[in-house]
């Protein structure tokens, strides 16, 4: 007997089921892998994402000077403006419409703050990539996103497909950050296929079907829900009544250990 191909899934996280902490007085994180002081051994990334992080911070809130190292950081602001500044003299401020991206390399240390003289919050999702070449020297860009037609716009790559275009370069070679959009009840862009696909719905709502075809279940989603995609599964991405914004990973390899 023929075994059913394998199709995949389509692993639906909500944002209530995200871990929150509240590291700072008037900052609230929700950690979609562990994080910190948060440990689950059966979540600790997925692909080579290592982190996903829906961020809060009120007026005259923010992350104090911490480092990171060998850490690919990616930036998209949802509200308000995030002020950035690190120990290699970058510093830029981040706005709704703009990617930022932060190549930690052999150490760097930054301080993340909402903007001075703000009086509502700035929420953010904050990105963290395992990078394939170590011990680089650190790296930052800052762009004001310009929306592809068609709905699917490429942020950051570090695919040598995508040399020479305007994404911000990341260092691993396989993976790359879009973000799809479509007006209400239209139909998502064709995604790029990948063996890990990660999919965080940053606006609206959005339903699709678990894997193609009649036997394919409907899923809807709504702002800060996620999938983690293998295969085929995430079939059919449709945009609800507001329209729908995606921020999506195409990745072609998994975290690497050692």
């Amino acid at each position: 007997m023929t075994e059913a191909p394998d199709r995949g899934r389509a692993d639906l996280r909500r944002t209530a089921e995200r871990y929150r902490s509240t590291p700072a007085e008037g900052v609230e994180t929700r950690h979609a892998f562990s994080f910190s002081g948060h440990y689950d051994p059966k979540n600790t990334h997925f692909g080579a994402l290592l982190a996903c992080n829906e961020e809060l911070l009120a007026p005259g809130a923010g992350f104090e000077e911490h480092k990171h190292r060998d850490t690919e950081i990616l930036t998209w602001v949802l509200e308000g403006a995030l002020a950035h500044r690190d120990s290699y003299g970058h510093s830029g401020v981040v706005r709704p419409g703009m990617v930022q991206h932060l190549s930690a390399g052999s150490g760097v240390t930054h301080t993340e703050r909402n903007v001075g003289g703000a009086t509502g919050p700035v929420r953010f999702v904050q990105m963290w990539l395992q990078p394939d070449e170590f011990d680089a020297a650190p790296a930052y860009g800052l762009r004001k996103v310009e929306p592809a037609d068609g709905g699917l716009t490429l942020l950051a790559s570090g695919l040598e497909r995508d040399a020479g275009t305007d994404a911000l370069r990341l260092r691993r070679g396989d993976a790359a950050l879009w973000l799809a959009t479509a007006g209400p009840w239209q139909p998502l862009p064709e995604l790029p296929e990948a063996p890990w696909r990660y999919a965080h719905l940053t606006a609206g709502s959005l339903g699709y079907r678990t894997v193609p075809g009649p036997k394919g279940g409907g899923r809807s989603m709504e702002p800060g829900d996620s999938v983690r995609i293998t295969g085929e599964a995430f079939a059919d991405p449709t945009a609800g009544e507001t329209g729908a914004e995606l921020l999506l990973w195409e990745m072609h390899s998994p975290v690497s250990y050692g």
